[in-house]
């Protein structure tokens, strides 16, 4: 009944692995894959296994922690949707009124949307052994880190599946997954590379006893104990109900709210969550703009944005500490973190900007009014991009605070670089928000329109650096390396890096990095976000007039 025979999980799988974007998604997965070990695979050198290869080492750690990020990316947008989905779909009830038991549900729920990824990772690893006669890892070492990839896969489905029955709307269950993975996958990624360039005796076969034996149990008690809590909620949803309403009465959440709570009419919380309306609104004020940053957003409650605040802030205090204050040489990557949590949240608050009204079927009559189509695109851009850009300030204030602390030491020569992070960061969020408007436009369904915003902010700032890391670690040329970041224009990850640092800054940025302090390139990254902003946002208006039929007026 829980695997077998549960219906649940036949359902799922049926729906899931027949749809053609399956096969597709296998065909280009294995197809990058093949494409990445073809052009780094090392030419015109004689294979001896006895002598240990740094590159076959190199490349297989690539691939590993290169799967290890894409299936943290992955698993949420597999399991997070799981169970809400049911409550957006209205039939949740219906789901609790079968005879199914609630372990089954959540077993058939978590197997089948895990399943997918689990074939996807299974399936890269003929490509991997493509890599063993080049000498420096066995074949356990292969199946003792694969053995972790699907165990690690496991935990990330079971906290999505956990934040989708905590959550009634898939967007707030998916942001708050990835937050809450965020740092098992750095402490796991800096764990990874800390041990294979450790020069510790039996360095290695430490940590394949560790991520073969140690890690697979704790993962598996930590799932075990998330189910459980899941399958206890699911008989007792409190956002669920025949006499629940869609909106939540903020000053009875803010009664009962555990840890921060958001004062919607004091400063900085009115920046990004304004208070609702006590006045009639001005004649030249937007109505799209004023009802989502008053309302709409926040319609459901304010636990979502709390919970992203607290855990973004929390982690980003040793991340603060140790890169603004102790180590400020590595400040980049700071920036870099400020970038990814922008990159989570950004399509949450854009990407279901036209979809949501299209699934709440009011699509129609927002289309007859009297409304400019300009001003439907701009009051539900700027509503969205207000809330995550806001949100996004809250972390780079540390980085204000380093300069002056440091000042004139550490930053004082450097406050041009200090003021392009802000402005690096402010293009990025700005072209996050536009682009998740653009898939909202095109696409049909929210979660479609997110997983869609992800796959194009991640095919535009994470493959560049992937490239310049397997070029200038694995199969690295003068040529090749200058190649790579002209093609990384695209990526506000590496243009942090390009931003000149002299005196104590210089020595290491520039020797870990390799390219800091080209101006140019970061002028270029500028440049093309501001173009390729410019196109995006005419297209949405293209696809509002000639798809919708709205014309101006």
């Amino acid at each position: 009944m829980f695997v077998f025979e549960n219906p649940v999980l036949q359902r799922e799988l049926l729906t899931n692995l027949r749809a053609n974007r399956s096969f597709l998604l296998m065909l280009l997965y294995q197809v990058a894959l093949s494409v990445v070990l073809l052009v780094v695979y090392p030419t015109g050198q004689v294979l001896d296994l006895s002598i240990d290869s740094s590159e076959a080492v190199q490349l297989v750690d690539f691939f590993f922690l290169g799967q290890y990020v894409i299936a943290s990316l992955m698993a949420p947008t597999f399991a997070a949707g799981a169970i809400s989905g049911e409550k957006e779909r209205k039939t949740y009830e219906m789901l609790l009124a079968s005879p199914l038991r609630p372990w089954a549900i959540v077993i058939g729920k978590m197997v089948a949307s895990l399943t997918h990824l689990v074939v996807l990772i299974v399936a890269s690893l003929p490509i991997i052994m493509l890599a063993l006669p080049l000498g420096g890892v066995s074949i356990w070492e292969v199946l003792g880190a694969y053995l972790w990839l699907v165990f690690s896969i496991v935990l990330f489905g079971a906290i999505g599946l956990a934040c989708s029955c905590a959550f009634k709307r898939t967007a707030s269950s998916l942001v708050v997954s990835y937050l809450l993975l965020l740092p098992i996958v750095i402490v796991g990624a800096m764990f990874w590379r800390i041990m294979a360039t450790a020069d510790i005796a039996y360095a290695g076969d430490i940590r394949f006893y560790i991520v073969s034996l140690v890690l697979p149990s704790i993962y598996v008690a930590i799932s075990i104990a998330l189910c459980s809590w899941t399958a206890r909620r699911l008989l007792h949803p409190p956002d669920v109900g025949s006499g629940g309403n869609d909106v939540v009465d903020l000053e009875e959440e803010t009664k009962n709210a555990i840890g921060m709570i958001i004062q919607r009419d004091q400063i900085p919380d009115r920046f990004f969550a304004p208070p609702r309306r006590a006045a009639l609104m001005k004649d030249d004020a937007n109505p799209i703009y004023d009802k989502e940053i008053h309302a709409e957003l926040f319609s459901q409650g304010t636990l979502m944005l709390r919970l992203v605040i607290q855990i973004s802030m929390l982690l980003a205090i040793p991340l603060m500490a140790y890169f603004l204050f102790i180590r400020y040489d590595l400040c980049p990557w700071y920036i870099c973190y400020v970038l990814v949590f922008n990159i989570l949240v950004a399509p949450v608050f854009s990407a279901g900007a036209l979809t949501s009204e299209r699934e709440r079927q009011t699509l129609e009559l927002l289309l007859t009014t009297t409304l400019q189509p300009s001003q439907i695109l701009w009051g539900k851009l700027l509503s969205g991009f207000r809330v995550s850009y806001v949100l996004t300030m809250f972390l780079m204030w540390p980085v204000v605070l380093a300069f002056f602390l440091g000042f004139p030491t550490h930053f004082g020569t450097n406050w041009i670089t200090v003021l392009l992070f802000f402005i690096v960061v402010l293009v990025a969020a700005i072209f996050n928000s536009v682009s998740a408007l653009l898939c909202s436009a095109i696409c049909r369904k929210t979660s479609v329109a997110m997983l869609c915003s992800y796959s194009i902010l991640i095919t535009l700032y994470m493959i560049p650096v992937a490239a310049w890391y397997l070029g200038v670690n694995v199969s690295g040329t003068v040529e090749t390396r200058e190649a790579l970041q002209w093609g990384a224009l695209t990526s506000p990850l590496m243009s942090v890096f390009w931003l000149p640092l002299d005196g104590n800054l210089t020595e290491l940025a520039g020797n870990s990095a390799g390219f800091a302090g080209n101006w140019y390139l970061v002028m270029g990254y500028l440049g093309f976000s501001a173009f390729a902003v410019a196109v995006m946002f005419a297209l949405i208006s293209t696809i509002l007039q000639f798809r919708w039929g709205m014309t101006g007026r």
